[in-house]
């Protein structure tokens, strides 16, 4: 082992009991920056299932639209516009309403995500949806999200069972006859689809001419750019063209941009990051105190302040992976925990991970920078 690598851990474990405290600090330092990463992920994840899962080339919405629970409808007819111009092979459209969850036993109200669509044609790329095409179109007929919240686990085991349940959904009882898998959203407690003629029915208010998404599907080896290009060109400006990876990054950027709440899980990353630093600080602040008359005695046999110093920086990477690890173990069992609780997509990642240990170790080094400063200025004659 290297000697100052050695000496540097030699003085960390003298102090059993300070060396522990500071790891858990750093370990703590380290859950607290992955579960707000992890939130802030799962964020945008659990607001772009439905996006992702789109059978659309190109996507038509109200340009006046923030995101998926705040979008705004415009005519059909630029839908039919659309299926006029070369290379579009079909158009489809999706209405999307959020309605009030009234069920027989509790009577207590749920926020849900209600999608129409069109049963004669594949909207969504989900196999367990298509399936349900032709019950769908059946009168008061839906299917609701497996991956709901856990205020919907009765109803959704009762599905899974068999049953056929029967909510009101805006005071219109419903039939839910199946499951399907996407997944929570922060936005709302659960998810139905059903057809457009069930959702007007739903939405007494809403009028059959105006949708809310517009999906336009390309024939093979079509450029899609020109398209878009096309479409934008000629089309009036009450609608906005995306390509579908745009329209996916569309409903990214207002929860990161738009929202407190990216803001809030990027403040608590840097919150973990200032706790930790302080506590590596404290550490090897009072490690160099302590041993301060050995430092000096060190530099009186002429060892450099470099080596010192370096043996001060060996000590920090220590405290570094050592509290990382427990930190990462914890972090794991946290998200599972998380993640059958709120059926958020909490997990973690080779990225974020590596984010984190960086993060980590410059955490360490940054404290080990201002705890130095004592010992470059120690002077062995002052000190003897």
């Amino acid at each position: 082992m290297n000697r100052k690598l050695f000496l540097a851990w030699l003085q960390l474990t003298r102090e059993k009991t300070r060396l522990f405290v500071a790891l858990a600090g750093i370990a703590f330092a380290v859950i607290l920056m992955f579960m707000q990463m992890g939130f802030q992920s799962a964020l945008f994840e659990s607001a772009t299932p439905i996006h992702r899962s789109l059978n659309a080339d190109i996507v038509l919405i109200n340009p006046r639209s923030l995101s998926l629970n705040n979008i705004n409808t415009f005519s059909r007819r630029r839908l039919y516009q659309a299926l006029s111009f070369n290379g579009v092979e079909s158009v489809s459209s999706v209405y999307v309403g959020r309605g009030i969850w009234k069920d027989s036993a509790s009577k207590r109200d749920r926020a849900i995500l209600v999608l129409g669509i069109d049963p004669a044609k594949i909207t969504l790329h989900i196999p367990e949806v298509n399936q349900y095409l032709n019950q769908i179109k059946l009168d008061d007929v839906g299917i609701l999200d497996r991956v709901s919240r856990p205020e919907f686990k009765t109803f959704i085991t009762e599905v899974s069972q068999g049953k056929v349940i029967t909510p009101e959904i805006n005071g219109r009882k419903i039939k839910v006859i199946g499951l399907f898998t996407i997944g929570s959203s922060f936005g709302a407690d659960a998810l139905l689809i059903t057809s457009e003629v069930n959702f007007l029915r739903v939405f007494k208010n809403r009028e059959p001419g105006e949708i809310n998404i517009g999906l336009v599907k390309l024939k093979p080896n079509t450029n899609i750019k020109q398209i878009t290009q096309a479409l934008q060109i000629s089309l009036l400006k009450d609608v906005q063209i995306l390509t579908h990876n745009e329209f996916v990054e569309f409903e990214r950027n207002y929860w990161r941009k738009n929202t407190a709440i990216g803001f809030v899980f990027t403040l608590g990353t840097i919150m973990g990051f200032i706790v930790g630093s302080v506590i590596v600080y404290q550490v090897l602040y009072t490690n160099v105190s302590d041993h301060l008359a050995e430092y000096a005695t060190l530099k009186a046999m002429g060892y450099k302040d470099i080596y010192l110093l370096r043996m001060v920086f060996q000590e920090a990477l220590i405290l570094g992976f050592l509290g990382y690890i427990p930190g990462f173990a914890i972090t794991l069992g946290l998200y599972d925990l998380t993640r059958k609780a709120t059926s958020l997509p909490m997990g973690t990642n080779i990225s974020r991970s590596l984010i984190v240990l960086i993060l980590t170790i410059l955490m360490c080094f940054i404290s080990g920078i201002i705890a130095v400063r004592k010992l470059q200025a120690a002077d062995p004659a002052d000190i003897f």
